[in-house]
């Protein structure tokens, strides 16, 4: 446990730091952030916290920067504290933006955007998992005798679809009664219960294999919805940042963000601790987040678990993305309901 004065050092180099990206000198922290004691005096209390790894020197004649302890001193103090105060501008920029999304993979698009727009990071959101969300319509639309569009829709606004070939010549009014047939029987029962209902509803229902087709379709539409769930936004904001000068340093992250499952699994496992989690360097688990941070928290019900974060710099303005995060996180379980 840091004694007051030196975590109160601390908390000024970090923020400091953060502000400028330039290593931090004792007489800086005096002359900017009011600490009552000398420069001498913080230089002593400097050295002590590089003894004890929250901090270090790049070059003997230059100031201290926070190590991955220190910004993780900073950060615990700052949950703790609850210093993260909403801000009247951005608020309202997120709620005109979300509630023009018109379905839920628009709202995962605009939350994106936004939250990048807020911290100038990039922003990644999660959809919800469509396999436990619940059907409230399927609709059927003819495009030639052999080829049908097939549209299911969750309670939750996601939308899915597929053309379907069908093996024989279908009519119109074949697809209608089969489409009646189908919400009849699926109405309200979750994604994951489509493939055990599958034999015995083409049973029931069909001659024809018409029915077989289109759940076949269905099922693999969801699971492939589901593969697909990661939305990212802000690479070029990242970019632009003096970190990533080298832009040789961003192509792991740019790697991560490419695969969608990695990604998946990458949020998964942050996720998998109750409420706001931040993940500092070395703390992720991925070599590809090594020199980045990660804010994440979940949204929605159990029925919706969906996940919004950020991922920028050590380096990060740690209060105003914690901030934006559970603002948007807030906001898309407001949208979903």
């Amino acid at each position: 446990m840091l004694a007051d004065r030196r975590r109160l050092i601390l908390k000024a180099l970090v923020e400091e730091y953060i502000t400028t990206g330039q290593p931090v000198g004792s007489k800086n922290l005096v002359d900017r952030y009011g600490i009552t004691c000398s420069p001498a005096t913080v230089r002593n209390e400097l050295s002590a916290l590089e003894e004890h790894g929250y901090v270090f020197q790049p070059h003997i004649s230059a100031g201290r920067i926070p190590t991955d302890a220190g910004y993780r001193e900073f950060v615990d103090d700052l949950l703790l504290s609850g210093e993260t105060p909403q801000h009247a501008q951005a608020e309202e920029l997120r709620r005109r933006q979300l509630a023009l999304a018109s379905e839920v993979d628009d709202l995962m698009h605009r939350t994106s955007t936004v939250l990048s727009h807020l911290t100038h990071y990039v922003a990644v959101v999660l959809a919800p998992t469509i396999s436990l969300a619940r059907i409230r319509r399927i609709d059927l639309l003819s495009m030639s005798p052999n080829r049908a569009l097939v549209v299911l829709i969750t309670e939750s606004g996601q939308v899915v679809n597929r053309h379907v070939e069908l093996s024989e010549s279908t009519t119109p009014a074949r697809l209608a009664e089969v489409e009646q047939a189908l919400n009849a029987s699926l109405d309200g029962k979750r994604a994951t219960e489509v493939r055990p209902l599958r034999e015995a509803l083409d049973t029931r229902v069909s001659g024809d294999g018409v029915v077989a087709a289109v759940l076949d379709e269905i099922i693999e539409c969801l699971e492939e919805a589901d593969r697909d769930r990661v939305h990212h936004m802000g690479v070029p904001e990242l970019a632009a940042l003096p970190e990533f000068a080298q832009t040789a340093r961003l192509r792991p992250l740019l790697g991560l963000l490419e695969d969608g499952l990695a990604m998946l699994d990458t949020l998964s496992d942050v996720i998998s601790t109750s409420g706001l989690t931040v993940r500092i360097g070395s703390e992720n688990t991925r070599t590809e987040l090594g020199e980045m941070s990660l804010v994440v928290t979940g949204y929605g019900t159990s029925t919706a678990d969906g996940i919004v974060g950020v991922i920028g710099p050590t380096r990060m303005d740690y209060q105003r993305t914690i901030t934006a995060v559970r603002s948007v996180a807030e906001d898309l379980s407001d949208a979903l309901g």
